[in-house]
């Protein structure tokens, strides 16, 4: 569900929908995630099992989409298609959300000039 009440299919990768499978169980309904006292996990709980991890820098849902917006962009996932996942009418507002923007990898120069080197071997 997204803001405004949108109803939205996103794929997922065969590992994820199979961990959401097992989540879920024989469940037929109420939230995905669930703490031990069987009701929906909230923002500590998550937070508790970040940390668990061994994740101790802190971390929230933003940081999240940071991530992916950024990982999406950096695999060459192209930046229309990243806009339309992440749900942003601006592509500016993607953008603003790409922790790499200032990379020189990224930069177009650099892709072309390493693409040539490569090309003159």
């Amino acid at each position: 569900m997204r803001k405004g009440g949108k109803t939205v299919t996103i794929p997922m990768a065969p590992r994820t929908a199979r961990a959401a499978d097992l989540a879920i169980g024989e469940r037929d309904s109420g939230p995905i995630f669930i703490g031990a006292d069987g009701k929906r996990l909230d923002r500590h709980g998550a937070i508790r099992i970040v940390r668990r991890a061994g994740i101790t820098k802190p971390i929230g849902p933003l940081t999240l989409r940071h991530t992916f917006i950024t990982t999406a962009l950096d695999v060459g996932v192209p930046l229309r298609d990243v806009q339309e996942a992440a749900s942003h009418a601006d592509r500016r507002t993607t953008i603003r959300y790409d922790r790499a923007r200032v990379s020189v990898d990224r930069h177009a120069a650099y892709i072309v000039s390493t693409y040539i080197a490569g090309a003159a071997r």
